[in-house]
């Protein structure tokens, strides 16, 4: 009977190193995680929402939040660095609003995962883990992948208060070339925990999608009528195919939001004031932010809020006219936005219960090559963290003089997932079952501790 106990437990324990290791984490790592899982659940957990803010192509430490103003000719950006409200803390100097408030956020310069490539950047930092393997080509959505944080909060907490836990707004993280990178969906653990993904290119946010709201000729009876029509034809029917059920959730996902009613009024902005909405910045990055700050305040675990520009001329790929993309295009509402929304959390005393998460797939590099660019680089990059029991006004880990490689407490991509999960109040031990209910753990990295 022991013997039996012990093959069995033997068995659980490879199933599970097993599920890992596809992900690139082995046995050891398995061991190690459980054993620091208690120590790492200590002083996080202050959070009870996320606001992820995605910056589309990677953008450049050295012109965002590591200037290197002694670099060589060749290396040196043409932006100054100017002072913040913490002594010692210097930003960009098309940073002028988040430099007075950067006692409400601390900023890690030594994150790294070392690939160069899109697609890996995007699944990592939305995931904290390796995407699965593929044949050939950048990794594009694929349910083998694990989940984003995203599809994790929302099977772990679920949906509360007439909302999904998870959003994902305003447009896809994408560009002409990849319509959308994998890292954005829940992977291997379904559909049903997918963020709600509102990337209606044509949608302004401040209002509900077109199709989320009736027709204005259709009343609430009508439209009632209308879904109980639907499910006892539904219901006639004796069996269904793969797909036809899979449709089926999204049905009833849609007809839910139809019926929510004020619970949906978070995306609404006319309850805002117009001032408000202009020191968020009136653009689809801007109105996404204080879209998302009403998402957390009526319930939303995780609000994904990417770059509003999707072309590679637009967003922080910046290969060429990179100086002048970012003093004119990219910097200022970012600053705007950023800002705003830290004010805004702290003004409502919602910051210290909201973490806010800056990043992107990588760092630039060093080097500015002939097109005044710079390219991708996956070897030292800026990433920020602010509210959620993080501590303000600090800077963590260095790079090099030239903004290549990381020389003081350098910091994995997985760890600052792990961070945000810290936050949130998931830890090492933290895991989630597929469709089978096989278990799988999805926190890889350790917490940046001397951030909380």
């Amino acid at each position: 009977m022991l013997d039996s106990r012990l093959r069995s437990l033997r068995r659980r324990t490879l199933l599970k190193a097993g599920a890992l290791s596809t992900f690139g984490l082995g046995l050891p790592d398995l061991l190690q995680s459980r054993q620091e899982a208690r120590a790492e659940a200590a002083g996080g957990g202050k959070a009870k929402s996320c606001i992820l803010l995605y910056m589309t192509g990677g953008p450049a430490q050295q012109e965002t939040f590591d200037l290197k103003p002694s670099a060589n000719d060749g290396y040196r950006g043409e932006f100054s660095a100017i002072p913040t409200s913490v002594p010692g803390f210097e930003v960009c100097e098309h940073l002028p609003m988040l430099a007075k408030t950067a006692e409400r956020f601390s900023v890690i310069r030594s994150t790294f995962h070392n690939s160069g490539t899109h697609g890996v950047g995007v699944h990592y930092n939305l995931t904290g883990l390796p995407h699965a393997k593929r044949q050939r080509g950048e990794p594009q959505m694929d349910r083998r992948d694990p989940p984003c944080v995203g599809g994790v909060i929302r099977q772990l907490r679920g949906d509360r208060n007439g909302l999904p836990a998870a959003v994902h707004l305003p447009v896809r993280i994408g560009d002409q070339n990849n319509f959308q990178w994998g890292g954005q969906h829940a992977g291997f653990l379904g559909p049903q925990y997918d963020p709600l993904l509102l990337i209606d290119e044509n949608w302004t946010p401040g209002s509900l999608p077109p199709g989320f709201t009736p027709p204005k000729e259709v009343l609430a009876e009508r439209q009632s009528g209308r879904a109980e029509l639907l499910k006892t034809v539904q219901l006639q029917r004796n069996s269904k195919s793969t797909a036809e059920d899979r449709y089926g959730r999204f049905q009833n996902l849609a007809i839910d939001i139809l019926n929510a009613g004020n619970a949906w009024r978070a995306f609404d902005l006319d309850e805002e004031k117009p001032e408000t909405i202009e020191r968020y910045g009136d653009n689809k990055f801007g109105r996404s932010c204080l879209v998302a700050r009403r998402l957390v305040e009526a319930g939303v675990g995780l609000v994904t809020v990417p770059w509003m520009f999707l072309h590679s001329t637009k967003n922080f790929d910046t290969h060429k006219d990179h100086f002048k993309l970012m003093k004119t295009l990219l910097l200022p509402p970012l600053d705007r936005a950023f800002s705003a929304l830290l004010e805004d959390l702290d003004d409502r005393g919602m910051l210290d219960e909201t973490l806010v998460a800056w990043t992107g797939e990588f760092g630039r590099t060093p080097k500015i090559n002939k097109g005044a660019g710079r390219d991708h680089w996956g070897q030292v990059y800026s990433t920020v963290l602010a509210g959620g029991g993080i501590q303000g006004g600090r800077i963590h880990g260095a790079s090099d003089n030239i903004g290549g490689h990381p020389t003081d407490k350098p910091v994995h991509t997985r760890d600052f997932v792990a961070s945000m999960y810290h936050a949130l109040g998931y830890g090492a031990d933290t895991r989630v079952t597929d469709p089978t209910g096989r278990p799988f753990f999805v926190v890889a990295g350790r917490p940046v501790r001397e951030l909380f």
